[in-house]
């Protein structure tokens, strides 16, 4: 898997997922149907999310984009249905272009050296990317719904 296909894999994920969150507050709200299919979709959308983040950051390193690029990639994630435009106008822009940076090319930092151990070792990364956003994911769970302020 290149880094362009992963990344065109998370931004359809999300995008799907999108749709998913918004269908089910259509049947809570529009149909009363109760909210289970906010329950469900919104589960999942949050988690594709976060995973879309992890995604876009691990992309972002190994592409050496600049900290703007980075941060809209995240941004995104925010807007319905943005992260596939995100993705096709980068990909334009031949931001996605090339393999996995296995190994060092001049100045490497720390990043640098976590991306290639990750591309190194892709089943143990995967296996702590799923659990570092399961406990996220569990983790705002516990937090709950943000309350709205009373201004």
């Amino acid at each position: 898997m290149t880094p362009r296909s992963l990344f065109r894999a998370a931004a359809v994920a999300e995008l799907v997922t999108w749709t998913m969150l918004i269908a089910g507050m259509v049947l809570k709200y529009g149909l009363g149907a109760g909210d289970w299919g906010v329950r469900i979709g919104g589960g999942v959308h949050g988690f594709v999310f976060l995973a879309y983040l992890v995604v876009t950051t691990v992309v972002a390193v190994n592409q050496r984009w600049s900290a703007g690029a980075l941060v809209l990639g995240w941004a995104s994630a925010v807007v319905p249905y943005a992260t596939v435009p995100f993705e096709v106008a980068v990909a334009r822009r031949g931001m996605l272009e090339g393999p996995w940076r296995r190994g060092a090319e001049g100045r490497v930092g720390f990043w640098d050296r976590l991306l290639f151990f990750v591309v190194r070792h892709p089943a143990v990364s995967i296996l702590v990317g799923v659990v570092a956003v399961a406990l996220v994911f569990v983790a705002l769970l516990a937090a709950g719904p943000p309350v709205p302020s009373r201004g």
